[in-house]
């Protein structure tokens, strides 16, 4: 962990510095699913968003981090860019609650939304720390982490820092590209003895509307395939939906969800993590 910069008096020796506030918020949540890619772009704050969605309306109760300081992408999803989190009287953080869940980003806590975030590695680790000791989570069923792709500063301090029961769900395009970098996710993982829930493959095809056939477009089961090789259980195969993510684009990313049966159809599985 680092030595402790807390210079409290209660150390009984350099850099060994309590956690107790911190354990005891996340002993009160179940679950931690952390959502990883090894590539960026292919969709991971995307299947973060519809993984707690999709926990949230099977009545679980369910709060949603992105861990992504450079790129925060969940305002976007849930267009909430120029919210702004508030306090409870106790002086913690207050989670934004939308569409059933709690939100908690980077992005509701910068006064300008294109705002570049220039941070070295201790500083990111010590505001995840931060966030995580001092927002009113409650009692939560899940709390779902959207870490930036990589097996970098965040995700490590997130294995680090959060005790108790916590997952990983990796998230991959069909291609070999993505699978490339899913397999060193992988690879971290098993070293950090971080178990590893399943394989969602995004953008695994494309339905025509004129012929309803399925097009794999990059390659196809690329996914599945990954699963198979690592004894992995594979979750779902999200299509490649225009429709779909021009309402994410426009913030509508729960309407989407709830209006498309064969997102909801192929999220099941994920929900039973």
């Amino acid at each position: 962990m680092g030595e402790c910069s807390h210079n409290c008096e209660s150390c009984s020796s350099k850099g060994s510095c309590s956690n107790e506030k911190l354990n005891e918020k996340m002993n009160r949540i179940k679950n931690k699913i952390f959502v990883l890619s090894g590539k960026g772009g292919v969709g991971k704050s995307t299947v973060s968003a519809l993984i707690a969605l999709s926990l949230a309306r099977e009545g679980f109760k369910v709060a949603l981090l992105d861990v992504d300081f450079h790129g925060p992408s969940q305002p976007t999803l849930f267009n909430v860019q120029h919210s702004r989190l508030g306090a409870t009287e106790t002086e913690e953080l207050e989670a934004l609650e939308i569409a059933g869940i709690k939100l908690i980003s980077i992005g509701l806590l910068l006064e300008d939304a294109d705002q570049a975030v220039i941070w070295r590695g201790p500083a990111k680790i010590g505001v995840l720390k931060q966030i995580l000791e001092e927002t009113a989570w409650g009692d939560l069923d899940y709390l779902i982490c959207d870490f930036p792709p990589g097996t970098g500063d965040e995700i490590l301090s997130g294995c680090q820092l959060i005790p108790g029961d916590k997952r990983a769900v990796i998230v991959t395009t069909p291609q070999e590209l993505s699978l490339a970098d899913c397999r060193k996710c992988i690879d971290f993982c098993r070293q950090a003895e971080l178990p590893i829930a399943g394989v969602v493959e995004n953008m695994a095809y494309f339905v025509c509307d004129n012929c309803d056939k399925k097009h794999y477009i990059f390659n196809n089961g690329g996914g599945k395939k990954l699963a198979e090789q690592y004894g992995l259980k594979f979750l779902a195969s999200l299509p490649l939906d225009p429709a779909f993510l021009e309402q994410c684009d426009k913030g509508n990313i729960a309407v989407a969800l709830k209006n498309s049966r064969l997102f909801q159809d192929e999220l099941q599985d994920v929900v039973n993590i």
